[in-house]
């Protein structure tokens, strides 16, 4: 019975990884439509666990942490000149699916979906360098203005995408991976829909909500505030966010994934025989 025990304890521990990531983070908005920028891309961290069901299954349970931001200097329309920062903090549980058996191969290219909870609260600063948090402002009227409600600041999204693990050896892996993240808000940046009339945003929000609404009148030659309800933003699509980076796997317990060629399968004796 104690050797049936501490057998059953290994084949959870060989399935158990502990995963260590580091990469960077990317936005796509209305501040910024490209998918991928380097020169707005942030630093961005986490851990969690993997399990390994059989050679082609995973689930795992990932903390991530990143940055996001853009600038309209750094984009097409740079007459509005906004710009937002925000953190990102996601919990992640997904399903991870080997292409070529796990235990059977150094190189294994994987694809993986699954479902997060993750929040965010962008920011700006103002000309003379505070900090503000743009939701409590409402730019674009929300909570106080018809048909716009204020935005969670905690969110779900739907990550997938792909990548390869390398063993390096029989309880470490490597590997790099690109991850992408449908949201179903259009608010990380703060910026959406048209814009509200100022003197509405100040009786409401007070003077910062109209500084921030516009930033156009900072620039040199810059234009005054637009009229109300032209076009600030687009509602039409969703915003998305993105982790690359490469992720650091220890697995709990000896044997299992290894440098090539056939490997154990976890598998305890079935000989075994204790008496008592």
């Amino acid at each position: 019975m104690t050797v049936s025990l501490f057998c059953c304890s290994q084949i959870f521990a060989q399935k158990l990884w502990v995963d260590v990531y580091a990469g960077a983070t990317n936005y796509q908005g209305d501040l910024q439509d490209k998918r991928y920028t380097f020169n707005q891309a942030h630093f961005a961290g986490g851990a969690g666990v993997t399990y390994t069901f059989n050679d082609h299954w995973a689930a795992r349970f990932h903390l991530l942490f990143g940055k996001i931001s853009a600038d309209d200097k750094q984009g097409r329309n740079t007459l509005r000149n906004l710009n937002f920062s925000s953190s990102i903090t996601e919990f992640q549980l997904a399903g991870e699916y080997f292409i070529t058996p796990l235990n059977y191969h150094s190189l294994t290219p994987y694809v993986f979906a699954g479902i997060a909870a993750f929040h965010f609260n962008p920011y700006t600063f103002d000309s003379s360098g505070t900090k503000y948090f743009l939701k409590p402002l409402s730019t674009e009227g929300q909570g106080f203005v018809d048909g716009r409600s204020e935005y969670s600041l905690t969110q779900i999204s739907i990550p997938f995408g792909g990548g390869v693990k390398l063993a390096l050896t029989d309880n470490l892996n490597v590997g790099i991976e690109m991850g992408l993240r449908k949201t179903f808000t259009d608010y990380l940046d703060d910026v959406s829909t048209r814009y509200v009339d100022p003197s509405i945003l100040l009786t409401n929000r007070g003077p910062e909500s109209v500084e921030l609404a516009y930033r156009g009148d900072e620039l040199k030659n810059g234009s005054p505030y637009p009229d109300p309800n032209s076009i600030r933003g687009s509602s039409k699509y969703k915003d998305w966010y993105y982790f690359t980076g490469i992720t650091l796997s220890f697995r709990l317990g000896a044997g299992g994934l290894g440098g090539g060629g056939k490997h154990n399968q976890y598998d305890c004796p079935t000989n075994i025989r204790q008496k008592y």
